[in-house]
């Protein structure tokens, strides 16, 4: 099967299961796995903040980050399509006690003046707004990516409004990569990030959070209250260093496979935007089959793709899908919609 689903499915490398197993290791929670160390510090270092924190999973690394940043009672904007509040089951409020509030999902066009409209100021039992979170790149937005000079402007709404700006960073990596952003100058942007180690970059589990010295000792509470404090886990913090040196780079290859994937199905109209990065997004609005459909068929060919609703699917590139691989799904997908 040609899977196309996520670039989660991807599979450790022999070299990177090489760096796994010959990991030193340590019991992290006393703080002494040194390969979780150095993964945290080089991390903190790629985005110019002090230090970092490796966590199991990305929802729990955003989780961690937004209760720092945003008290229990107090409130949230973000877009109605973020990852944080859309895919993380409702942890912000079950384990934050965090209000939230949404600007309609535009992607990655975020109009910094509509959120610089939602801001409520501490006043008279209203609940006031803390933080604000973006997603680089926005999943839901079809892996796009927003431009730097919109960041900078959010982050001056942020500072004139005394508000943290939270960045869920999962593929931020290919946000690097497409626009040749210095992953240290969009650190410069965000109180907090999140990073993925787990998809693009293709190890098997981890992301970290990133930010000041201060708010990451927090962090480890929180980290802890939240069941993810981890023994010998430098096992898998060695897979996340392999990925930092080896895998970066590389996204570009699927950036550009995502695109030949995308020139495929554009002549049937059911781009839902231009693709920027490795995530190619379907609209099935207007096509006789629906996302279902759609995605049953391309199965029966030995194509696996992604439903996110009764008329959007979604195909995702990665190291795991070979050039070859690539065209073989263009030629079923073109078939397939063709009918």
């Amino acid at each position: 099967m040609i899977d196309l689903r996520s670039d989660t499915v991807t599979r450790p490398t022999a070299g990177m299961r090489e760096a796994m197993a010959t990991a030193e290791v340590g019991d992290d929670v006393y703080g002494e796995d040194p390969t979780v160390a150095a993964l945290e510090a080089e991390v903190a270092a790629l985005f110019g903040h002090e230090a970092a924190l490796f966590a199991p999973s990305g929802s729990m690394a955003n989780q961690i980050a937004l209760q720092l940043v945003v008290p229990p009672g107090d409130e949230l904007l973000c877009d109605a399509d973020a990852h944080v509040v859309t895919y993380e089951i409702g942890a912000a409020a079950a384990y934050g006690g965090i209000s939230s509030r949404t600007w309609p999902a535009v992607g990655a066009e975020l109009d910094p003046d509509v959120v610089a409209g939602m801001i409520r100021p501490d006043g008279y039992f209203a609940v006031p707004t803390r933080a604000i979170a973006v997603e680089q790149t926005h999943n839901r937005g079809g892996g796009g990516v927003i431009p730097l000079a919109t960041l900078r402007e959010l982050r001056r709404v942020a500072d004139d409004n005394g508000l943290a700006l939270h960045c869920d960073g999962a593929r931020i990596w290919h946000a690097h990569v497409a626009d040749g952003v210095p992953l240290a100058e969009y650190g410069a942007l965000f109180d907090t990030l999140s990073v993925c180690l787990s998809k693009g970059l293709g190890a098997p589990v981890g992301s970290l959070v990133v930010g000041s010295a201060e708010k990451i000792a927090r962090a480890r509470f929180v980290r802890k209250r939240m069941g993810g404090g981890m023994r010998q886990v430098g096992v898998l913090a060695a897979a996340g260093r392999y990925a930092l040196a080896h895998h970066v780079d590389r996204l570009a290859e699927d950036h550009a496979k995502a695109a030949r994937l995308a020139e495929a199905v554009a002549p049937f109209g059911v781009l839902a935007t231009a693709v920027r990065t490795n995530l190619v997004p379907l609209d099935l609005t207007k096509h006789p089959l629906d996302a279902k459909a759609l995605a049953a068929a391309a199965r029966a060919e030995g194509v696996l793709i992604s439903v996110l609703g009764p008329r959007t699917a979604r195909l995702v590139t990665h190291f795991d899908v070979a050039d070859a691989a690539v065209d073989r799904a263009a030629q079923v997908l073109t078939r397939v919609l063709r009918g």
